[in-house]
């Protein structure tokens, strides 16, 4: 999709925190609200980049407060696309465990990065794993 073609944008390099991981959230919502996204469209786009945000800060960024998480975000007529990086060590997505497998029912990780491809058209994980690009296309 060209650049033209996408009606607001935000691009943004924010301290590890997560309030500051919440503001891009919310400011992202706000404006697909203000476009009449369907609330289902919204909660999944809320949880995934809610995840992937806190990934990028617990995962990658460690929680250190000296490294930084960008954002970038972009909406169109009938799309939405975030990219979130960070400066960690990267990992595997394909190396995580199934959450849905029994014999790793009770681990807490790989859940979030389900979610994320189940909510999202289009998940892909960039540059050994330290940027995700998510995408969805309204219904």
């Amino acid at each position: 999709m060209s650049a033209d073609n996408w009606i607001w944008q935000l691009d943004r390099i924010i301290p590890s925190t997560a309030e500051d991981c919440r503001d891009v959230v919310e400011e992202l919502l706000d404006q697909l609200r203000q476009r009449n996204w369907d609330e289902r469209d919204l909660f999944g786009i809320h949880l995934s980049c809610e995840e992937a945000l806190m990934n990028a800060l617990k995962h990658g960024n460690r929680m250190d407060a000296s490294k930084k998480i960008e954002v970038s975000c972009r909406i169109s007529d009938d799309k939405v696309r975030v990219e979130i990086a960070d400066e960690g060590e990267g990992f595997d997505p394909e190396a995580i465990p199934d959450p849905t497998d029994d014999e790793y029912l009770d681990m807490p990780s790989g859940r979030g990065v389900m979610l994320m491809r189940n909510f999202m058209t289009r998940v892909e994980y960039l540059e050994g794993g330290t940027r995700v690009v998510m995408e969805k296309e309204r219904s």
